[in-house]
């Protein structure tokens, strides 16, 4: 870790600092701090904050991230798209979330996020901004800023995100899967604050999972480590929107409960509560499933049920294999609560090794639908203060 990373997030997380604590928390020699803010001072990232608070000695001047700083954070789901415009310390300044159909291609949806930051710097809450942070829903290289062959991205492939949005808007960009970025968000400023060691799960539109080992996302050779939505839990399966058969997605995500729930609906004498519904709004969602499991309703609680134990099947493997110090469950579909949770935990301490779950907490998501938006405010930082997380 450079000086200058370390001096900068240090000034993120904790506000303005001394030179005598910056000095001890970096564990650097003075002289080499001291040259290293003089050069972010000179450059007008870091700023002179007043003097400390006086314990009877001469006062030493504190220092703070430039307040004009400015990053954007864009989190893309298959649905909805949501922009923020943070400060230096990833504080909004300026958010923005609305309905946004991935499927209709890059040009749309990228030009969509364009009018939203366009309109937000109108409104003056920046003139410039210094990085930009965004997570996609599909399988991302990380080295070269762009989705690769996303399954329910369709005309995504390849396109060159990072370049277009950097050349749009002047900054430099990182693009990440949205996993790994709602990962980073829970780590920075939700249930996994301590932790190093961390699984975070996003069920949603799709299964994915993000890895961080030793404070760092995992990414894998080719960018694509955590992708456990396309592990095949079933060889008698639905085909999958990746083509394969018996996926983990395609037997329980957002669309794979709404289409059970309907052939149960359809059904009605195994569960008149989705046939009431059904009859009344002419479909159903996720959100009909976890109202009627909360109510009681045996068909929903049976959906609720089969899907925890499939995804605890792989987290299971996933606990043996990599020992993580926390796991999280975040996305859409965690809002079916504590049913999806307590059949969850109930498979993974069965079938994971006794050593690995000792201590294992697996909780919901602290940040819930924030965790994007936070996560792509903290990829941005580590962009814009010279790290590549």
């Amino acid at each position: 870790m450079s000086v200058r990373y370390g001096l900068l997030t240090l000034l993120r997380d904790h506000g303005p600092q001394s030179c005598a604590q910056l000095a001890g928390r970096l564990q650097v020699p003075r002289p080499r701090l001291l040259a290293e803010l003089d050069r972010l001072v000179a450059s007008g990232t870091v700023v002179e904050a007043g003097p400390n608070a006086s314990r009877g000695r001469r006062r030493s001047p504190l220092v703070e991230l430039n307040p004009g700083l400015r990053l954007a954070a864009i989190d893309l789901d298959a649905r909805s798209v949501g922009v923020e415009v943070t400060d230096g310390r990833l504080r909004a300044v300026a958010s923005h979330s609305e309905h946004c159909d991935i499927r209709t291609g890059p040009a749309n949806v990228l030009g969509r996020v364009t009018q939203i930051l366009d309109k937000i710097r109108a409104e003056g809450h920046f003139t410039r901004l210094d990085a930009i942070g965004i997570g996609l829903p599909g399988p991302v290289s990380f080295r070269e800023g762009i989705p690769v062959s996303p399954p329910i991205m369709p005309g995504w492939d390849r396109h060159p995100v990072r370049d277009v949005l950097s050349e749009e808007h002047g900054c430099p960009v990182a693009v990440d899967n949205d996993v790994n970025v709602m990962t980073l968000g829970e780590q920075h400023s939700g249930v996994a604050r301590t932790v190093d060691n961390l699984i975070f799960v996003k069920i949603g539109s799709g299964i994915g999972c993000g890895v961080q080992i030793d404070g760092r996302i995992y990414r894998g050779a080719a960018g694509c480590a955590g992708d456990i939505g396309h592990i095949q839990v079933d060889a008698d399966g639905p085909v999958c929107s990746c083509g394969n058969v018996g996926c983990l997605e395609a037997l329980f995500s957002r669309e794979a409960l709404t289409h059970h729930a309907a052939e149960y609906a359809v059904d009605g004498n195994r569960s008149p509560m989705l046939a009431e519904l059904l009859a009344a709004k002419g479909c159903l969602t996720a959100r009909d499933v976890a109202d009627g499991a909360a109510a009681g309703d045996a068909v929903c609680i049976g959906l609720v049920r089969t899907g925890g134990r499939r995804v605890g099947q792989v987290l299971a493997g996933l606990v043996s294999f990599m020992n993580p110090s926390m796991i999280v469950i975040g996305g859409d579909l965690a809002d079916l609560g504590h049913i999806l949770l307590a059949e969850l935990r109930s498979v993974v301490y069965q079938r994971s090794l006794p050593l690995a779950t000792g201590d294992l907490p697996i909780v919901l998501s602290e940040l819930g639908g924030r965790a994007g938006v936070v996560g792509a405010a903290v990829l941005a930082s580590e962009l814009a203060y010279g790290d590549t997380v």
